[in-house]
């Protein structure tokens, strides 16, 4: 069925927003707005705001922003489709007439969906007859009682290559086959996929059976089977248990991915129901879309041994391209190679809450990875290091979100093997003590031991030319010195610091701008003894501070002009994102003492 943009517009201009989400959530007039505590976060003061006028709601508190289609797939859970047939059937539009082959396709699926789930109703009758008993004895030992098994839809495929095949023969064989419920070998009769297992149905979001899993009894290969790709399943994109986790995760606010079958239905056993697994592959780009759209950093469990330190590091590396401000991925590993299934027998669920409050970042994961092997003391080793960094950083295609990564790596290189963060916290804290104002773009003593420390070491210039130049700098006299550095180093490469203060004599600097370095000491990399590499990676570090709170302050005042534009409501809740990592990006900063002038911590 295709909707037309025009379509799509004209159901919101008809549908009060106020009104539908007042069914669900109790709203106060403020003004010409509505507000509430959010429906998609706890809060105990309401930061949830709907503005009939422009259409949309926005929350202040987790950034949940939308129209009255996204309120419904949100907070109902409903595919899109199906939300805007409620919104026609409540304002009295007739769904445009859809496509013929559309119509044939969506048939045909609901006879696929009628396939699957009389599948799993004959499934779940085997689990409790005669030959189900060994199966029924399996899950007592897994410790999977009746109430789970109810809840999962849990049953038997006995081990037979006909018995689904004749019980299901009203349908024929080609639906059968079509749903991956019987296997087609040329010239011969289809036979029974699933035999001899424990059988867990596949749901989508809609609580529909698309596919099913099979956990063999014994020993045998493979130990899970997995139905194959059809028109109701693809493997890409549906995750295990998204029926029920979906709405669970809004109401504790997370969303938890562990490995298989049996993990989510531990978890549900332990009474977390907000878990989901991939199907048997790696996690991939359009199941990360799915959980994003659930929480703004899912949380990814892996087994504790290097297979799931393997698939941590895929998982970061295959959602950094795709990341957007404000979305990103928590990581925990359990200890001693357990998965969350033996943690949670071992240790109970208030252990495993524990490791859910500190989830590690992607930064934590991809660093872990890289830095794992190499010699400190190697030069090389180092630099091939950042190397790897800064190339895993630019794989995303949003520079904002490149930018940081690439600083946090740096900074994160230069605590491990050069410029401690105590070091850090030491120049910035004694930039804050000078006279200088918040308007000032770069403290005059943090500006000036900076071109003491380039005067000394010229060399650095051509290595950080474009950061260099573009630093701003108000004080007429430390302009000319940063000019006349700059220049020099760029034209000449080879100048040593000698050639460098002959130049500098000729700007005729007045004493208070060259008077000795006593004042500026508490800069490491200006200290007698200090040496010479540490010294250049400590200049570094400091030339990058500089530019990227530079560089965060002329974002945001380009953002919030763009904030009093006429946006589009897509145009500004992507400003918000932005604004919104901005912020975080300015805190990270503040806590290291600099302060970024203009630029709020509440935003």
């Amino acid at each position: 069925m295709s909707l037309s943009p025009q379509f799509l517009d004209e159901i919101r201009a008809r549908t009060t927003l106020s009104t539908l989400i007042g069914k669900s959530v109790k709203l106060t007039k403020a003004g010409r707005e509505y507000k509430a505590c959010c429906p998609f976060h706890n809060e105990k003061s309401p930061s949830f705001y709907v503005n009939d006028d422009k259409g949309f709601y926005h929350c202040f508190g987790c950034s949940a922003h939308g129209d009255a289609i996204r309120f419904l797939t949100e907070s109902q859970g409903l595919p899109f489709i199906d939300a805007v047939k409620e919104l026609a059937a409540a304002a009295g539009m007739e769904m445009p007439a859809p496509d013929p082959r559309a119509a044939e396709r969506h048939e045909r699926e609901l006879g696929l969906h009628e396939v699957t789930g009389a599948a799993e109703r004959w499934f779940v009758d085997q689990l409790g007859g005669i030959e189900g008993a060994e199966a029924r004895a399996y899950l007592k030992r897994r410790g999977i009682d009746e109430a789970l098994q109810k809840a999962f839809g849990i049953g038997f495929a006995p081990d037979s290559r006909g018995k689904l095949k004749a019980a299901l023969k009203q349908y024929g064989d080609g639906p059968l086959v079509e749903t991956g419920m019987l296997i087609q070998v040329e010239g011969k009769e289809p036979y029974d996929r699933f035999r001899g297992r424990v059988m867990i149905p596949i749901r989508d979001q809609r609580g529909r059976t698309i596919a099913f899993g099979g956990r063999i009894l014994d020993t045998g290969e493979p130990k899970y089977l997995n139905s194959p790709e059809t028109p109701l399943f693809d493997k890409g994109r549906s995750l295990f248990n998204i029926d029920r986790a979906g709405p669970a995760s809004r109401k504790a606010d997370r969303i938890i991915v562990v490995e298989g079958y049996m993990d989510v239905i531990a978890l549900a056993k332990a009474g977390i129901d907000e878990a989901v697994a991939p199907l048997g592959t790696a996690l991939t780009e359009g199941q990360m879309e799915r959980l994003w759209r659930l929480a703004d950093a899912p949380i990814l469990c892996f087994d504790g041994d290097k297979a799931g330190q393997k698939a941590a590091l895929r998982a970061a590396q295959r959602a950094f391209p795709i990341l957007q401000p404000g979305k990103s991925l928590g990581f925990i590993t359990l200890p001693g190679g357990q998965d969350p299934d033996d943690f949670l027998k071992a240790n109970g669920r208030d252990a495993f809450e524990a490791y859910l409050a500190r989830p590690r970042s992607i930064i934590d994961i991809v660093w872990d990875a890289e830095a794992a092997d190499i010699d400190s003391a190697n030069p090389d080793d180092r630099a091939n290091l950042r190397f790897k960094l800064d190339e895993f950083a630019a794989t995303c295609p949003n520079q904002i979100i490149a930018a940081e990564y690439k600083r946090a790596f740096r900074d994160m290189f230069y605590e491990q093997f050069g410029w401690k963060k105590q070091e850090r916290v030491a120049i910035a804290n004694a930039t804050l003590r000078t006279k200088a104002t918040e308007q000032t773009p770069l403290p005059e003593m943090f500006m000036r031991a900076l071109l003491i420390g380039l005067s000394r070491q010229p060399q650095l210039i051509g290595k950080h030319a474009e950061e260099i130049a573009q630093l701003e700098i108000e004080d007429k006299e430390l302009s000319n010195w940063h000019r006349a550095i700059f220049n020099a180093a760029i034209t000449r490469p080879g100048l040593d610091s000698d050639a460098m203060e002959s130049i500098l004599d000729s700007l005729k600097l007045t004493a208070r701008q060259r008077r000795g370095i006593q004042a500026e000491l508490p800069y490491s990399f200006l200290k007698p003894g200090t040496p010479s590499e540490d010294a250049s990676m400590q200049l570094s570090g400091m030339i990058e501070q500089l530019s990227r709170g530079q560089a965060i302050r002329e974002e945001w005042n380009r953002l919030e002009a763009q904030l009093v534009a006429d946006l589009s409501e897509a145009d500004y809740q992507a400003v918000e994102s932005a604004l919104k990592t901005l912020r975080l990006a300015e805190a990270e900063l503040r806590e290291r003492g600099y302060k970024i002038s203009g630029i709020s911590a509440e935003g």
